[in-house]
């Protein structure tokens, strides 16, 4: 028996029960125009309902699934705050949102097998959804899925029994299910107007990206926040695992966040989870197929409003770029928010109101315009933000720059001409991100290092850069892991963007081919996107190696590997500002310069501090023969 203690109906009578009772629901769609009680103002519902009146009530929402097997419907608890007005025929638009983290389990047993860097939930109404959404006349209501909290069945990660157990909330709200309270007295949402929307970081968002996939009626629009869009990019890079989780992590999960009757009913659905996520080791399999929503993005009939932190090194960036490639090829109505932080909620400490005002139009139907405004917003590290009709914005421009030889002090270079020869490293899995980052003009055995020349006007990165690697590995393994770094005077401004290939995986996600050592292959090197600035006077630069520990796991067999630079190239998606003009002298590859001489290169002024010829500004370093004076 569930932890609410009802009696819940053998599995196949369902249908049989909506039958004889629907006519005490409303029909669906019905009163889909704006209620005449809410208050708008400036194109936004304004908070003009008590919060501390409003109705909080807990029902037991009937799902179409047995995801546990023991022959009886699986019922999803719902806790939902609606206003008191309610009460009296005022029917609102529901703000839904879902998720596996109201477990019943101690903080102690939740730890006990799986540390998961999203941390400890929330309890019930602790976020902000209820404070800002129920007074401007909205239902809030928080989902717990199957197998969680105090809901029946089995937690699926992302899997089916996740998806039909906020399915049949939807249902519920647009009269297409039935529902009850603890007492067993049928809990009927005649105060819903059908419309519903909703939201949640991390998992929580993941469920709205999942079932909006379904094309579920009823369901107009989606804020997912740092959520994954694909359980496979989640978990691995292109075909090694992401050190962050373990082998069997999504097993794990079940351990960590299902409920007590789930841990003991659901003991082979758990372990299938499990084995799904290692059959096929690090490759992509059916059980990936069946949890990547980007597949079936053609349903979609919500619009969606994406939400991302870009240091997000969780659930990281690809999640919503690739994500955002098939809104736009679908055409789903959509705006993204990319904020600076992690993996956070940014609507915690920021205004509400672009959620809102997104809310209003999508589920009340308020003229307010926010399909006319910029569709993407980038937060930048100063705190300005820059929006854009589009994203990635008009002008970005797919740029080669191929790997070089090492230049004056350097031990590689990016040019915008393919050059020739080859460079080694020589794998190794106990090198920190920081060290294989630091210090690009000194050679290191475990990396190779390319910069770019000093930027004479900044360059924007938007989109995701690709790596594109031809090499020869002394064995017959090794993952090929590229790194997008900021320099500044030759330190670490930021790592951009990174990346991972498992080489044997370089002609297919799903089946691995093994090298032949000796024999030359090419794989490319797929980053994370991001939308960052360069700015003048700065480097770009790029880091090669194989193992990286904090970032993928390590291959063993990962050995040395030898770069061929003519074929070896990393594709930017840039936008370059033009460079400005100079009033100094241009500098001459034949021209003497003796101290003090001072002559403009790539938009900056350069001083020589001693006699040079033919000694490039930009690639002596910050203690060579030129000193940087600025842009000019």
């Amino acid at each position: 028996m569930s932890a609410h203690a009802r009696a819940r109906r053998p599995a196949g009578v369902l249908a049989a029960v909506l039958a004889v009772s629907t006519g005490a629901l409303f029909a669906p769609g019905q009163a889909a125009a704006a209620p005449p009680e809410i208050a708008v103002e400036d194109g936004a519902t304004q908070p003009v309902f008590s919060l501390a009146n409003a109705i909080n009530e807990t029902v037991h929402v009937d799902s179409d699934m047995d995801s546990d097997g023991d022959g009886l419907l699986d019922t999803i608890t719902v806790q939902l705050i609606r206003p008191a007005e309610t009460a009296n025929g005022m029917q609102v638009a529901s703000i839904v949102k879902a998720s596996p983290y109201w477990t019943v389990q101690s903080p102690a047993a939740r730890r006990s097998t799986v540390t998961d860097p999203i941390g400890d939930p929330a309890v019930h109404w602790s976020g902000w959804l209820d404070e800002y959404f129920v007074p401007r006349g909205y239902a809030v209501l928080e989902v717990e899925i199957a197998g969680t909290g105090t809901s029946d069945g089995c937690l699926s990660v992302g899997g089916e029994s996740d998806e039909r157990s906020v399915a049949a909330v939807v249902d519920w709200l647009n009269g297409r299910t039935t529902a009850s309270y603890a007492d067993g007295t049928a809990a009927v949402a005649s105060w819903s107007t059908g419309n519903v929307g909703m939201y949640g970081t991390s998992y929580d968002g993941t469920l709205a990206t999942q079932v909006a996939e379904t094309g579920i009626d009823g369901l107009k629009t989606i804020v997912p926040v740092s959520s994954i869009s694909s359980w496979y990019d989640y978990t691995r890079a292109q075909g090694i695992g992401y050190r962050s989780w373990s082998v069997r992590y999504m097993e794990g999960f079940t351990s960590r966040w299902g409920n007590d009757q789930s841990l003991v009913n659901c003991t082979a659905q758990y372990q299938a989870i499990g084995d799904g996520e290692t059959l096929a080791e690090w490759d992509y399999s059916p059980f990936f197929a069946e949890r990547n929503y980007r597949n079936d993005v053609d349903q979609v009939q919500a619009s969606v409003f994406l939400v991302h932190g870009q240091r997000d090194d969780n659930v990281k960036t690809t999640q919503w770029g690739r994500y955002w490639d098939e809104l736009v090829t679908h055409d789903v109505p959509r705006k993204v928010y990319l904020h600076d932080g992690e993996h956070v909620d940014p609507f915690y400490s920021e205004s509400k109101d672009p959620v809102g005002r997104w809310m209003d139009y999508w589920l009340y139907d308020i003229a307010n315009g926010v399909m006319n405004e910029p569709q993407a917003t980038i937060a930048r590290p100063d705190g300005t933000q820059v929006n854009e009709t589009g994203w990635p914005p008009a002008g970005t421009t797919d740029t080669s720059l191929y790997l070089g030889p090492a230049g004056n002090g350097g031990a590689g270079s990016l040019t915008t001409t393919a050059g020739a020869g080859s460079q080694q490293f020589t794998s190794s899995g106990a090198v920190a991100e920081s060290t294989m980052v630091a210090s690009p003009g000194t050679v290191r055995s475990y990396r190779l290092a390319y910069l770019g020349p000093t930027l004479a006007s900044e360059s924007r990165l938007s989109g995701a850069a690709r790596i594109e690697v031809t090499f020869t590995s002394a064995t017959t393994s090794t993952p090929l892991t590229a790194l997008l770094v900021h320099y500044t005077g030759g330190s670490v401004t930021r790592v951009v963007a990174r990346g991972s290939l498992d080489a044997k995986n370089r002609l297919s996600l799903t089946t691995g081919t093994p090298l032949t050592p000796g024999q030359q292959a090419t794989g490319t090197v797929l980053l994370e996107p991001k939308d960052y600035v360069f700015p003048a006077g700065s480097q770009i630069g790029l880091i090669l190696t194989g193992n990286l520990n904090a970032f993928v796991h390590s291959d063993p067999l990962a050995g040395q590997l030898t770069v061929a630079l003519g074929t070896s190239r990393a594709i930017l998606p840039l936008t370059v500002a033009p460079a400005p003009s100079c009033a100094d002298p241009a500098w001459s590859p034949a021209a003497v310069y003796n101290t003090n001489d001072v002559v403009s290169h790539n938009g900056h002024r350069w001083r020589a501090q001693w006699w040079t010829q033919n000694q490039e500004p930009g690639t002596t370093g910050q203690y060579g023969v030129w000193v940087d004076l600025g842009a000019c």
